[in-house]
Formats: structure tokens, C-alpha cells, sequence
């Protein structure tokens, strides 16, 4: 069985290519899947496509035609109609342990843009169950994509590589707003400017039960967008300050060339409500609050700094943890193909000794016709001796086969003895 990975990823493809490559709902996905088996009959294939990824793992029989990255590349071009030219230098190679290799790391979100991220998991376990449902898994996809969940549990069990949040949002939310706030299903978010990573927190504090959520933009449209997309409303610039003196999480990311709110404004629009604790998460560069907004009473101000200064933190904790993960990833990669050849070369046994003594069978009723006046005693012996040298011819190149799959690469042997012996 030859097993073939080909795959564009954040690391080394732009956005706007993997965007033109990605099966991005589940009818062109189905649809993938029905004109892989039509162009690659036998072919065992799966799908992951995210949106930091588009993969495809194939395997097909030792004796089919194999699959080249050529091949899946014009597949890939002719299905998403997007010239080949446009993406082919993108697009990366593995076969054999390196794709397998490559799997257990994608899992193991060794390979992802947030070291140690657990979204990756899912993502994987769902492209393998629509491929199942697809009817594209046999047992090597199978065993594969099992060997994947299994790696990603020993890496998490047996390493850090998950602990500690590593994105500027994660760490606001869960590292510092939590240590505020005990729930947030009664608190009231303002988001100021409506940025890309305060669309991030939002996600967050969502995950976390935040059902208020009051958007304001010098951009109408831009704001109504981002409420629509997180069940909010917006208000408009103007009415700012009455919105600050009533958030009990703030969420600021404005582009301005200066602060827009200092500790005299804030205190003055706070008034009203002096005892009530504000959570303000400053993504502004430069920052949108002066620093002495930190400093008044049941304020607590983070900047994008202090953030940025937890996660580094966070990441190096991660990153001594990746030589363990690495460890896992290659003893399951091993364990993985010691097992694939050990099928591969089970079945080349199996299919020698079946081949050899229906021969061996074919020979002796031949003689056996030739001989009636042979009483049972001595069929017995002549058929105890052929299977003996039969045993005795197969047992070097069997035995040979044997230590192959035990150092983990038979196949030479395997496609020789296939030739020799016409399997």
C-alpha cells in the first residue's frame, strides 16, 4: 500500500490561496470525495480542510498505479478550477512514515499557529468520521487516523504542551478576566473599534456565557457587522461615554494615534456607579486608555504589552515541552509502520504459502492418479515430505521478509518477491 499526504498550511501557504483551495462546505466536500473515487478507483482518501489548512491522505494498493503529488495537484486544480501554476509551488510532499509523521503532528497541534491548541483534534476527528461516512476509509486510513487521536492523547497526557494560554484573547479572557469575574452571563461588554483581535476576545468571552454585547465604531457598518456575527447591538460613537460608565468589560482596539479616554474621563462617567468593578482590555497600538485609568479604585486595566509579555511567557513554558511531544509522535510514527508492513508482509506470506502448496496439492493428486496402487500410509508420507520441502524453500525468504517489517522497511522485499514469484 503506498500512502501519500499533500497539503498547504499557514507555515507556508498565504491566505488567499488556501481560501481558493479549501472545501468549505459539506456539499463540495461530498463532492470531492465522489470525484476521488471516480478519478482514483481503490484509492482510500481523506479531507482536512480548515481554514489554517487544506490537506489531503491517500493510500493506495502496492500493485495499482501510484499516486504522485502531480496527480492530487491537478486534481486539486481542476476541481477548485484555479490554475495550477497559481498554487503548485505551495504545496508540500510526504509519503510513507513523513506523512504519517506529519499527521501525528498536525493532531498534536505541533504544526498548528497556536502551539498547543485543541481545536486541531476535533478537526481531525471530524474529517476522518465524514470520510468514514464517505465510504473513503479502508484499513489503512483507518488504522491511520486512529494511530492520529491515539498520538494527540499520549501528548497531551505526557507533556505540557497545552498548558498555558498562548493568544493575546485566551490570556485577557481566561488568564485575567476570569481572576475578576466568577461569571459572565450578567456582565455588560463594550467593544470600542471593533478590530480583528477584539472580535477574538469576543469569541472568548462568549465561550464563556457573555449575552450583553454593545459594539461601537466610527464605522456604522463595520459595527453592525461585528454585532450581527456576536448577537450584540451597536450604539453610536457618540453615546461612548455613557456606554463606558456601564461596561463591566471593555474590550478597546481603535487604531487612534493617542489614548482616548484618561482617569479624568473615566472616573467622571464612572460616577454614577463608583463601587462597580471595570475590566478594560486595552488592544490598542498605541493604546486607546492612558495608564492612570488603572489607577483609579475597581479598575483593572490591561494593556497589550502586558498580555503580549504573559503569553511569551506562556509559549517558552510550551516550547520546552515540544522535544517530548516529538518523542511520542516518533514512537507511535514507529510503532504505526512497523505495523503497516507487518500487514503488508503478512499478506505477501500468506498469499506465497497459499500459492505454493496449491501447487505443491496439484502436483500430488497428479501423481496419486498416477499411482492408485499407493495404500494410505503412503500418500501420507509423500505428502508429509512435499510439505516439508516446500517449508523448507519458503522459510529464507519468508524469514527475510520477517526482519524486514521487524527494522521497518520491506518494501523492496516485498515488491521483489511479488515479481519473482508472480503474486
Amino acid at each position: 500500500m503506498n500512502l501519500l499526504a499533500l497539503y498547504c498550511t499557514h507555515q507556508t501557504t498565504p491566505l488567499a490561496i488556501r481560501e481558493r483551495l479549501a472545501f468549505a462546505t459539506p456539499e463540495r466536500l461530498a463532492a470531492a470525495y465522489t470525484r476521488l473515487k471516480e478519478r482514483f478507483p481503490e484509492t482510500e482518501s481523506v479531507v482536512l480542510s480548515t481554514c489554517n489548512r487544506v490537506e489531503l491522505y491517500v493510500a493506495r494498493p502496492s500493485d495499482a498505479e501510484p499516486l504522485t503529488p502531480p496527480l492530487l495537484a491537478q486534481f486539486l486544480s481542476e476541481f477548485h478550477d484555479v490554475p495550477l501554476d497559481e498554487f503548485v509551488g505551495e504545496l508540500r510532499a510526504a509519503t510513507g512514515s513523513e506523512a504519517v509523521r506529519h499527521l501525528f503532528e498536525v493532531i498534536s497541534s505541533l504544526d498548528s499557529m497556536v502551539l498547543g491548541e485543541p481545536q486541531i483534534v476535533n478537526q481531525v476527528r471530524e474529517a476522518y468520521r465524514v470520510a468514514e461516512a464517505q465510504g473513503s476509509c479502508g484499513s489503512v486510513a483507518h488504522a491511520l487516523f486512529q494511530g492520529a487521536i491515539r498520538t494527540s492523547g499520549r501528548v497531551r497526557s505526557e507533556t505540557r504542551l497545552a498548558e498555558g494560554k498562548v493568544s493575546i484573547a485566551s490570556v485577557a479572557v481566561g488568564d485575567f478576566a476570569k481572576s475578576i469575574f466568577d461569571h459572565f452571563a450578567d456582565k455588560l461588554v463594550l467593544v470600542i473599534g471593533a478590530g480583528e483581535m477584539a472580535e477574538e476576545t469576543l469569541r472568548y468571552l462568549k465561550d464563556e456565557g457573555v449575552r450583553d454585547i454593545v459594539v461601537i465604531n466610527r464605522s456604522p457598518e463595520r459595527a453592525e457587522r461585528v454585532a450581527a456575527e456576536w448577537g450584540g447591538r451597536t450604539a453610536p460613537w457618540s453615546d461612548l461615554n455613557k456606554w463606558l460608565g456601564q461596561a463591566d468589560v471593555i474590550v478597546s482596539t481603535t487604531g487612534a494615534d493617542k489614548p482616548i479616554v484618561d482617569a479624568k474621563l473615566f472616573k467622571q462617567v464612572r460616577s454614577a456607579n463608583p463601587g462597580r468593578t471595570a475590566f478594560i482590555l486595552d488592544l490598542g497600538a498605541p493604546r486607546d486608555f492612558d495608564t492612570n485609568v488603572g489607577d483609579l479604585d475597581n479598575v483593572f486595566l490591561y494593556d497589550i504589552d502586558s498580555l503580549r509579555n504573559t503569553c511569551e511567557e506562556n509559549r517558552k513554558a510550551r516550547v520546552r515541552e515540544i522535544d517530548k511531544a516529538r518523542e511520542v509522535i516518533d514512537e507511535e510514527t514507529a510503532k504505526f509502520m512497523a505495523e503497516y508492513y507487518h500487514r503488508a508482509s503478512g499478506e505477501v506470506v500468506s498469499r506465497l504459502m497459499q500459492d505454493w502448496h496449491g501447487v505443491s496439492r496439484e502436483e500430488l493428486d497428479r501423481l496419486f492418479n498416477k499411482l492408485p496402487h499407493l495404500n494410505e500410509k503412503d500418500r501420507e508420507q509423500i505428502e508429509r515430505t512435499v510439505e516439508r520441502i516446500v517449508n523448507k524453500l519458503l522459510h529464507p525468504p519468508l524469514e527475510a521478509l520477517k526482519d524486514e517489517a521487524r527494522e521497518g522497511t520491506p518494501h523492496g522485499l516485498i515488491n521483489a518477491l511479488k515479481k519473482l514469484f508472480g503474486l
